[in-house]
């Protein structure tokens, strides 16, 4: 049987995400205990994490218990250190809050905040008084497998050995029961113990939830129709191997530039049906990135590519109605394409001036994103114009759409700045 460290989640091994994560923490160095299949783990974590500063520590009694693996270590830190599960995926910020904490106890556990059946940690003002499954109390929290250790651990490890012990858990206790251990509050943060075939299907629709860009979903279409069926897809096909978010863009393209064909030769029901299917399939190949850590600088480009084939839809939709009615749907396409380049333009100089999104920099600015002008919401005018027969009106919707979205864009970052550069001349020293 396969070392759970091994299992798959989200196109990756458990022990592999974890050492990514880690890593992403700006964790340097990694020593990984291993027992079961010892032989295995160590020849597929060496050659596909060769570049990380891994190494490896044999645990001879490990079918005793994790406290045993945790005592086979006791010979190599003689500083503080991170200890976690092999079995658990978390979110990268938690290794980061329990280095930056500033507790001096010999064991902090990073917690969450709820109740319900699972390893819990019995907790006051932040002291541990106790762990495990059966804490029946109003200040129960979650045991996330995250600890930051001094070397006095071990001190306690031994010291629940010689009393019969073989959990972790046990070793917990007892520096529990000395006041020596400390929590931390990671809730909201992503974190799973992966135990049973639930807990992995669980773990992957988390990791779908989590692939989200940290602004969100923009317009009120990708909020409410394809955020949710992008996870249902990411959760389906994320173990997938030969999908690939390089081949799911390269898809997406020569589905989008097909589209451009269809609106260019007249086929515009069908046409504006496949944007929303270009629209899902945009959303998946960066989130699938996300979650199997291969986002790339090149990823980047993606962007402007979306923005030229977004174009070329309302280019080819103009030129085909001008074949019978003149210049009219020409002129405002071309009215449509600057009032977007213009509110985008000002949108991405926001962005790298305030190293914030403008969309979440207010709260006028989160609540007009459900509904500023967006492929989503422009698509939407196409399909029910065609829907209709009213295939111009699409392109009179979506010039005056546009056209708002850049009003409203130009002038809050105009007083954004402006508050931003007034708020830097006060603190600027005052020359006697």
């Amino acid at each position: 049987m396969k070392p759970k460290g091994l299992l798959r989640v989200g196109g990756e091994p458990l022990l592999g995400r974890i050492l990514r994560g880690l890593q992403q923490a700006g964790v340097q160095e990694i020593w990984v205990v291993i027992g079961y299949r010892a032989d295995m783990i160590r020849e597929q974590i060496s050659r596909n994490y060769a570049k990380m500063n891994i190494h490896f520590i044999e645990a001879e009694k490990w079918e005793k218990g994790n406290l045993y693996s945790l005592l086979a270590a006791q010979e190599v830190f003689q500083q503080d250190f991170l200890l976690c599960m092999c079995d658990h995926i978390f979110d990268q910020q938690i290794p980061k809050i329990l280095i930056d904490n500033k507790c001096e106890k010999t064991l902090v556990l990073a917690i969450e905040r709820v109740a319900e059946e699972d390893t819990k940690v019995l907790e006051r003002k932040g002291a541990i008084f106790d762990i495990g499954k059966k804490i029946n109390d109003s200040n129960v929290v979650l045991d996330t497998g995250f600890f930051l250790c001094s070397p006095k651990i071990f001190k306690y490890a031994n010291e629940a050995a010689q009393e019969g012990a073989v959990e972790l858990a046990d070793c917990v206790r007892i520096a529990a029961r000395k006041r020596d251990a400390h929590v931390v509050d990671v809730s909201g943060h992503l974190w799973a113990d992966i135990d049973t075939q639930e807990d992995l299907s669980r773990a992957k629709r988390l990791l779908a939830e989590h692939a989200q860009k940290k602004r969100g979903a923009s317009d009120f279409v990708a909020y409410y129709i394809n955020r949710p069926l992008e996870n249902a897809i990411l959760y389906r096909i994320s173990d997938w191997l030969f999908i690939t978010p390089n081949r799911l863009t390269i898809v997406t393209n020569v589905l989008a530039w097909f589209v451009t064909y269809l609106f260019f030769s007249g086929h515009l029901a069908l046409a504006s049906i496949l944007t929303f299917v270009v629209g899902v399939l945009d959303g998946l190949d960066g989130k699938l990135a996300r979650i199997r850590g291969q986002t790339t600088q090149l990823g980047r480009m993606e962007h402007p590519f979306d923005m030229l084939y977004e174009f070329s839809w309302l280019i080819a939709l103009a030129l085909f109605l001008s074949r019978s009615q003149g210049l009219l749907p020409l002129e405002l396409c071309l009215f449509s394409l600057a009032f977007i380049a213009f509110y985008r333009f000002c949108y991405d100089q926001f962005s790298r001036t305030m190293k914030v999104s403008l969309d979440i920099y207010g709260r006028f600015e989160r609540a007009f994103r459900r509904i500023a002008g967006r492929r989503n919401i422009y698509n939407l005018y196409i399909f029910f114009a065609v829907l209709f027969d009213l295939p111009l009106f699409a392109l009179y919707a979506i010039t005056f759409h546009s056209a708002l979205t850049a009003v409203v864009y130009a002038s809050r970052a105009s007083v954004h700045l402006h508050a931003s550069d007034q708020k830097a001349k006060t603190k600027q020293p005052v020359e006697s």
